[in-house]
């Protein structure tokens, strides 16, 4: 419905928030009705909160619904990069593990300032990619995570959370020597605008509340964001035919979510993949079974979830 305005001292001002004496105590009201040719009709309906909506995948558009003026993102984040895969060699005195990925940027209960009406553009990171090509074992890199946004048409970028980095490796060879191993780094979190840390809203269940009681994210205080983590980095084993465990995936919202798991040390399988941002696990060495348990894991994919609020 249309905005609804009242004269205070001979100004009209939008009314956010109607009041009215029942039984000699102020009551706020949720809707006010006038008569219109006489007919009741709705002229005041209070904003409540709308249901969350989650973004796990590609681009698009929404809209900010009318009277609404805040976004409260409860969780969002980049994409996890990439574990990579572990390595055997013929005569080296050793075997390689393969590093975890990196974990992306996140945000947890935050609010920001919208207009009324205009377009939100989103756009969610894909999970890196992990390495597991067999010529590429003793030099080679994963694909580090995508990027995950949210801007609006009129306000412009809100926040940009990169993907966590994909793990490498560099300057092993088949004989020796042993090769380096370098974990996927954590991705970073730029917010844009200054997030809203103080006012009241009408939440979806006809209560009034502060801002600050927003604690439903992953990281469970109000206003929260910052850098993924970087993927774990087991190294190397010493000793012709060692076994060693692949490392797990960077962890993502400020270590509330696990990042994917590396090989088991004598286990037999290989990493498995991120989630929820975080990093994807990388893969063991173990000699003589290496196609099972070497595989490096894809990192997991981005995410938003949010809902409009009216904040007086």
């Amino acid at each position: 419905m249309a905005n609804t305005f009242g004269k205070v001292s001979g100004t009209y001002q939008e009314i956010d928030n109607a009041y009215g004496k029942v039984s000699g105590t102020w009551q706020e009201a949720d809707e006010i009705y006038a008569k219109v040719s006489g007919t009741w009709e709705l002229v005041f309906s209070a904003f409540e909160a709308t249901t969350y909506s989650t973004l796990s995948s590609g681009s698009g558009t929404f809209s900010v619904p009318d009277q609404a003026n805040a976004i409260h993102v409860q969780f969002a984040a980049g994409a996890g990069g990439g574990g990579f895969r572990g390595a055997s060699y013929d005569q080296a005195g050793g075997e390689s593990a393969g590093a975890g990925g990196g974990s992306g940027g996140y945000v947890s209960d935050q609010i920001y300032t919208v207009s009324s009406g205009e377009t939100i553009s989103y756009s969610i990171g894909s999970g890196g990619a992990a390495n597991n090509t067999a010529s590429e074992r003793y030099s080679g890199t994963s694909d580090a995570g995508g990027n995950t946004t949210l801007s609006g048409s009129t306000t412009g970028s809100l926040f940009t959370l990169n993907g966590g980095g994909g793990a490498s490796a560099s300057g092993g060879g088949v004989q020796g020597p042993l090769r380096s191993n370098t974990a996927g780094s954590a991705g970073s979190a730029t917010i844009s605008v200054t997030p809203v840390t103080s006012g009241n809203f009408r939440d979806s269940d006809g209560t009034t509340k502060s801002v600050t009681t927003n604690t439903s994210g992953p990281v469970g205080t109000f206003n929260q964001s910052g850098s993924g983590a970087a993927g774990a980095n087991p190294g190397n084993c010493s000793g012709d035919n060692c076994q060693i465990g692949g490392g797990d995936g960077g962890d993502s919202y400020a270590g509330n979510v696990s990042g994917g798991a590396g090989s088991p040390q004598g286990g037999s399988t290989g990493g498995t993949a991120g989630t929820r941002g975080s990093g994807g696990g990388g893969g063991g060495a173990q000699y003589g079974s290496e196609n099972t348990t070497a595989a490096g894991a894809t990192g997991g994919v981005g995410e938003i979830k949010y809902r409009f609020l009216k904040v007086n």
